[in-house]
């Protein structure tokens, strides 16, 4: 899996992405930024060598201490809902394999990501791809707190189902700011963008089902 020695990128995996690409494009992801930075980014290089030859499809799949990567349809989409702009300042609550958040770097964000299972965020930190993003900060922490020493924000992006909308994510989140969060549980999920008001007050939209992990509190050692 993720380990400390370059892979190859090679012709026919910047084939499989560019087929990648057009496929999110056909399924509503219309941000041509979003979709650039997924083809920039070796999606194999997140995974064990053994999904190598299927890691661009557009699917879930195993990774470290019992997590998943997320499908790269769904990444696209809560990055393409965050309308990220560059310089943008955001906290990622679930670093996971980290490859949302090397998605967002590749957009010119500096991304703060916390993860709560030790184990993987041990096994991210060795991961040799992440020195071509220096604007990613990691933490190894609960993810309902946040950052609160780091904040605000202007974008809060949660790649793990919560069961209500954690209050200190929105206290973090800068008047004008947006937060995309899948809200839920086992009985249904449902993508939320929030938008904080000057006044303090949130704007939600509500776009559609998902299916996550669930966001748990706490610190996994």
């Amino acid at each position: 899996m993720l380990h400390n020695k370059p892979k190859d990128d090679n012709y026919l995996h910047k084939g499989l992405r560019r087929q990648l690409v057009q496929l999110l494009r056909e399924k509503s992801i219309k941000d041509e930024r979003v979709l650039a930075a997924i083809e920039a980014i070796p999606r194999h290089f997140f995974l064990d060598q053994a999904f190598e030859r299927i890691a661009y499809e557009d699917r879930a799949f195993p990774i470290t201490a019992g997590q998943t990567i997320s499908q790269p349809y769904t990444v696209a989409y809560q990055s393409q809902l965050l309308e990220i702009k560059k310089f943008d300042k955001i906290l990622e609550i679930g670093t996971g394999s980290a490859y949302q958040a090397c998605v967002l770097a590749e957009l010119g964000a500096m991304v703060y990501s916390i993860e709560r299972q030790k184990e993987l965020f041990d096994f991210v930190g060795k991961f040799f791809f992440l020195g071509r993003y220096p604007n990613i900060k990691r933490f190894y922490g609960d993810g309902y707190e946040g950052l609160a020493s780091f904040a605000p924000f202007d974008k809060v992006i949660v790649t793990a189902a919560a069961p209500f909308i954690p209050p200190k994510l929105v206290e973090q989140l800068k008047p004008g700011g947006i937060m995309v969060i899948p809200v839920g549980d086992d009985n249904g999920q449902k993508m939320l963008r929030l938008r904080k008001q000057p006044d303090g007050s949130i704007q939600e939209e509500e776009l559609g089902d998902f299916v996550f992990v669930p966001m748990l509190t706490g610190k996994n050692k």
